[in-house]
């Protein structure tokens, strides 16, 4: 699992170092090599943020971040909120945010209230996903 998520954010870093947001990750975008190794793919909606912030709404639901669901100014942090969702539901088996409807999906997703991930998992583990998913961007770990 630490090596997956390691080689995911090494390649999110390399893109935030040249100020590119991925904007759509999610598991189908994560690709696996041979040697266990992780990569990002698909960067159809990738974008340079010229000015530090973008506004478009792009993604899948499950994976977006407050900022973009409320229309938002965001940044690379939004990329580590889609990361950190990616992440916690390979622990649960589930998206940390679930609902009936987009109405619903909106408000646990902008609230920021989860289950916990499973104890299976080390507490640094789930401590290093969980910190991902906090609703200000501020308190979200960057890539490096």
């Amino acid at each position: 699992m630490w090596r997956i998520l390691i080689g995911a954010v090494s390649a999110l870093a390399c893109l935030h170092e040249m100020r590119i947001f991925h904007r759509d990750i999610k598991s189908a975008n994560i690709f696996l090599g041979k040697d266990g190794n992780s990569f990002l793919g698909d960067l159809n909606v990738s974008k340079v943020a010229i000015q530090g912030l973008l506004y478009t709404q792009t993604g899948t639901p499950y994976y977006a971040s407050p900022e973009v669901w409320k229309d938002q100014p965001y940044d690379s942090k939004s990329d580590i909120w889609s990361l950190g969702c990616v992440f916690y539901e390979v622990l649960s088996l589930h998206p940390p945010f679930r609902a009936k409807d987009m109405n619903g999906l909106f408000k646990k997703v902008t609230d920021g209230i989860f289950e916990e991930p499973p104890r299976t998992y080390s507490s640094d583990l789930t401590r290093l996903i969980t910190s991902m998913i906090k609703v200000n961007p501020k308190d979200r770990p960057t890539s490096e």
